[in-house]
């Protein structure tokens, strides 16, 4: 089978190329890959090459494909599995395998990961159970499940004491108020719609120190979606407040934040977070820095008599994949808000690298297609030009000025087929 993949083959060194995929074993599974969605891992990867902990260290000579948010069909069935898999059926792969040596599909692996057309799914895959069938009205939402569930993830990481016998009670306080600092990105907007649903919070607050970051955030999630679900969500700009965190404590009525994530690796902010933290708060330094040595500093006062936790979470299990997709099909949440790009296979190398400074929200990659990276807020000026971004135009603001299902099927059956 002949593939085009985007293939890592050391720091810097990405290159798309067709070449042919082996005939799959008996324990293998061929799947075409319709969707991927860039990352911040991924780009960290591709500068670091061979140095990052998932990359193997041959990968000059055996280059790795590149992505990790995938979701596709199953073309071809291992002799093996085919009382468990069929031809047709839709699935996502979950690519935290939790293995010894780190490896992971979009990071270590020469014939698997999202930014290709298609992958051959290996055994050992199979054998941790993260190919899961995915039942969902589109690709994009499936290639959006990794990065929810690394949410779900640190959600579920949080916990509180209870105040008469120190009880340790798991997941974010229900009712409670939630910050997401530095959160109006794409992870931001998944934080604070988890936060309203699954963490039922009565206050989330969500800020930036970008004011456009913000109004597009604030247009994607608005307030009143999170009323729905009885939250009052409020985004702020703390880019031109003389104190932040007493500001942010105000909006509290003063007994501070239950649950404060951070969304980006500055120690600032994780100082930040446990000031605005209330007694028994939990602060989830979520965002990963890339350096190692990373030094933050807190209120040792604090951890002590008031009891604020510190937690890290990164990545998510299989459980979570679950978890995300019931979230997803039962319409508790929509990953839709998370989308501000599309693009095809033939620009995923621009986009990686366009990841040092971060624009938009999500960016989906749709493997087929030949397609520049474009902006949902450029459909209607590309519409004046081409009546495919016209139709698109017509279509995501029929949804609220959201991608959607019917957005996704209309470019897969008229953009431009891709060709090396």
């Amino acid at each position: 089978m002949q593939t085009i993949a985007l293939r890592l083959y050391g720091a810097n060194d990405l290159r798309l190329e067709a070449f042919s995929l082996p005939a799959i074993t008996e324990d293998e599974i061929l799947m075409r890959v319709f969707s991927d969605t860039v990352c911040a891992s991924t780009y960290k990867a591709v500068k670091q090459g061979s140095g990052h902990k998932r990359v193997p260290e041959n990968v000059a000579t055996n280059p790795i494909i590149i992505g990790h948010e995938m979701c596709g069909e199953v073309i071809e069935v291992g002799r093996n599995l085919t009382d468990a898999w069929h031809k047709g059926d839709k699935v996502i792969v979950q690519p935290a395998l939790k293995l010894e040596n780190l490896y992971d599909p979009g990071y270590s692996y020469e014939y698997i990961g999202g930014n290709a057309t298609y992958v051959i799914v290996p055994k050992v895959v199979l054998d941790r159970g993260c190919l899961i069938p995915y039942r969902g009205d589109s690709y994009y939402k499936g290639s959006l499940v990794e990065s929810i569930g690394c949410v779900l993830r640190g959600f579920k990481g949080l916990y509180h004491e209870d105040p008469i016998d120190c009880t340790r009670i798991n997941g974010p306080k229900k009712g409670g108020k939630t910050a997401i600092l530095g959160g109006a990105g794409p992870m931001g907007l998944a934080c604070a719609a988890l936060a309203a649903s699954y963490g039922e919070a009565s206050m989330v607050v969500v800020t930036d120190i970008n004011g456009e970051r913000l109004a597009d955030a604030a247009a994607r999630y608005t307030p009143d979606m999170a009323w729905k679900n009885g939250c009052d969500l409020r985004y702020v700009n703390t880019a031109d407040m003389e104190d932040p965190a007493k500001t942010l404590r105000a909006l509290t009525g003063g007994t501070g934040f239950d649950d404060v994530f951070v969304m980006v690796p500055v120690p600032g902010l994780f100082t930040m977070a446990e000031t605005v933290a209330g007694i028994d708060g939990c602060v989830n330094f979520f965002a990963g820095p890339a350096d190692h040595g990373l030094m933050g500093s807190l209120n040792l006062y604090r951890i002590h008599y008031d009891g604020v936790h510190v937690v890290g979470t990164a990545g998510s299990t299989t459980q979570d994949t679950w978890d995300t997709i019931r979230l997803i099909e039962n319409g508790i949440l929509d990953p839709s808000i998370m989308v501000s790009h599309i693009m095809g296979l033939n620009a995923a190398k621009e986009a990686v690298f366009a990841m040092e400074h971060p624009s938009g929200a999500k960016k989906v990659c749709y493997s087929s297609i030949d397609l520049p990276i474009v902006a949902l807020s450029e459909f209607e000026e590309r519409g004046k030009q081409d009546p495919m971004f016209a139709e698109l135009d017509r279509i995501t603001k029929a949804h609220g000025g959201l991608w959607s299902e019917e957005a996704e099927q209309y470019l897969l059956e008229h953009a431009p087929q891709l060709k090396l």
